[in-house]
């Protein structure tokens, strides 16, 4: 375990302590003892904390269903679970970006309003890259072995899937286009 305390006004400063050592190694302080200086500038501290939310950054929000929810690679349950999962084989940026949530039954379910979704509505997709916006212009019951949604495509897209209640057999497909907000 590591003991940390701050002291200073103009920088930080850490002091470690390694708390598993032996008996005899803790009479010789000097071994066992780091002081670590950091800076504590509010510019610096300004910069490191643009880039940590800039790379921590990745979600998708609906207006109008109210819906701001945090993406993860994969669509695995234990994603899941906690996050809006994306389809690993589409693409994070350029061209269709596929993502898929639960709707019902499960703690967290993020596409639980997707079905009010209406064509030209918006849906807003961040990533450390940016912030894309698309227009809903395809909504479409598919089968759930329908891939050709998800398939790569030159013009920037977002698809959105979903299982259909009591039909196990059945995805809703919501597909939006980019446009450019000024």
């Amino acid at each position: 375990m590591l003991d940390f305390s701050i002291y200073g006004v103009n920088k930080a400063f850490i002091y470690i302590k390694d708390k598993n050592i032996s008996k005899t190694e803790e009479n010789n302080k000097d071994n066992t003892e780091e002081i670590m200086e950091f800076s504590n500038s509010k510019e610096e501290k300004s910069e490191i904390a643009k880039e940590d939310i800039k790379e921590e950054i990745w979600q998708i929000e609906i207006p109008k269903i109210n819906l701001v929810a945090p993406i993860s690679e994969g669509t695995s349950q234990e994603v899941m679970l906690e996050y809006v999962g994306h389809f690993e084989d589409t693409s994070k940026w350029q061209g269709n970006v596929g993502l898929a949530a639960h709707n019902r039954g499960y703690p967290i379910n993020y596409f639980a309003k997707l079905k009010e979704l209406k064509k030209g509505d918006k849906v807003i997709y961040k990533t450390k890259n940016g912030k894309k916006t698309y227009l809903v212009n395809v909504i479409k019951i598919i089968k759930d072995t329908d891939w050709s949604y998800l398939q790569k495509t030159k013009e920037n897209k977002i698809t959105l899937i979903t299982c259909v209640e009591n039909k196990p057999n059945q995805r809703l497909c919501i597909q939006g286009v980019e446009i450019k907000e000024e």
